[in-house]
């Protein structure tokens, strides 16, 4: 889909049954090609998301300055790579890619004995990597309560340094099964390495080994299937290669859409959704799935389920600013959210306001937005701005869509 302006979704309350094959974990797929960079394996199912394409990429350029467009994981995870590596790499992106903050990465890298320069402004990309002559420290300390990928970043190379590494969290640890899921993965290609406390992460230096490893289905990416089984009036959606014991901490979205009003249960098809009637209210902290919010606050606001959430922090840094976003595109359908003192409260949607027409959405060059926000086709016709922005993590989605029996209408720029 290039050159698109806008896709309007016409109404469709029932849906299926109908088998949706889900895209592979973008969060897997790139810890894994880091990872295998080391070890020399053998990878499967990898992701489809642009950043997942962009990673494997720039892994292989030989170029001197490498475009990582928006994608901050792959930003995160090769500053770190290349500095420990020894390469020297110039690491640049978007405008917005270049206002999401780095240091703290940075100034943990520089304590292990890498050299890296900042080539605009302290603390953003862009940057360079200048080599790593010997390792400095065997320990350090990091902030729990930033992004994960900062932390998962450094515990990845951290096996290659000659004296392995222990990193200390300070403070609130926030998207943990995250770093767990990054854990798992290094265990599964030989590291040794430990969780202690869930304060200290204890590795020890040693060699990735060569494995052959199968990349699992995105649940970050059925979040939006649950949501159109959530709002439909009536649905029977099958969701392919999930795992009941997945590493990855976004698989908490069952837990959340039962009291949505959405059953899952594993069969030999896949994950089938179906309707139950949900709870009136919902209190969730988000710290360790914050991905999962714009889906759920879309679910409360079209469902007039009243909310309140926490550990909504980390949305401010990512693609945009998804508190703000959220705020301006649940105004649209007269649902509102606010913050005191780090609780957020969600006000659900006035019924007139469901009832219109049709209402636009813009998406702020923001994925997860245009997917949070398309399942409000089950009740309303609706136009979400910018499509192609799903590319980023989803590329097959709207085909999806119309693979569940939704009538798409592209607009096309002029």
């Amino acid at each position: 889909m290039s050159a698109i302006k806008s896709v309007i979704i016409q109404k469709q309350a029932l849906l299926g049954p109908v088998t949706i094959p889900l895209p592979a974990s973008k969060s897997e797929s790139n810890r894994a090609l880091i990872i295998n960079s080391f070890a020399g394996g053998e990878l499967h199912n990898l992701a489809e998301a642009r950043d997942t394409q962009t990673m494997m990429r720039l892994l292989k350029s030989s170029d001197s300055e490498l475009d990582v467009i928006d994608a901050g994981t792959t930003m995160r995870f090769l500053i770190a790579y290349f500095s420990i590596t020894n390469q020297q790499k110039i690491l640049t992106g978007t405008p917005r890619m270049c206002e999401r903050p780095i240091g703290i990465l940075v100034d943990a890298l520089r304590q292990l004995g890498a050299v890296i320069d900042y080539l605009d402004k302290d603390g953003f990309p862009p940057l360079q990597t200048l080599g790593f002559s010997r390792q400095k420290k065997h320990q350090i300390s990091m902030r729990g309560d930033i992004s994960s990928q900062y932390i998962s970043a450094i515990m990845m190379v951290a096996p290659t340094l000659p004296d392995g590494l222990t990193i200390s969290l300070e403070g609130k640890v926030a998207s943990k099964p995250y770093i767990l899921m990054t854990l798992e993965l290094m265990k599964q290609f030989g590291a040794e390495a430990s969780f202690e406390e869930d304060r200290k992460i204890v590795i020890k230096p040693s060699q990735y080994k060569s494995t052959a490893f199968s990349v699992e289905s995105d649940w970050s990416g059925s979040s939006y299937w649950f949501s159109v089984a959530a709002l439909a009036q009536k649905a029977e959606i099958s969701l392919t290669g999930l795992k009941p014991n997945s590493l990855q901490g976004d698989f908490k979205i069952m837990e959340i859409m039962q009291k949505l009003g959405v059953k899952s249960e594993f069969t030999p098809k896949g994950l089938l959704l179906t309707k139950q009637d949900p709870e009136t209210k919902l209190t969730y902290d988000f710290s360790n799935c914050p991905d999962l919010a714009q889906t759920v606050a879309v679910v409360c606001a079209a469902k007039g389920i009243h909310a309140e959430f926490t550990g909504l922090e980390s949305l401010r840094i990512k693609e945009t600013d998804r508190i703000l976003a959220l705020q301006n595109e649940l105004a649209k359908i007269g649902a509102s959210l606010n913050e005191k003192n780090g609780k957020w409260t969600l006000s659900p949607a006035l019924n007139k306001e469901l009832k219109n027409a049709k209402i636009s959405i813009d998406t702020y060059d923001d994925h997860r937005m245009a997917m949070a926000f398309a399942p409000l086709a089950t009740l309303i016709e609706i136009e979400i701005q910018n499509p192609t922005v799903v590319d980023k993590s989803y590329p097959s989605f709207w085909n999806h869509m119309k693979m569940a029996g939704f009538e798409l209408e592209i607009n096309e720029l002029k």
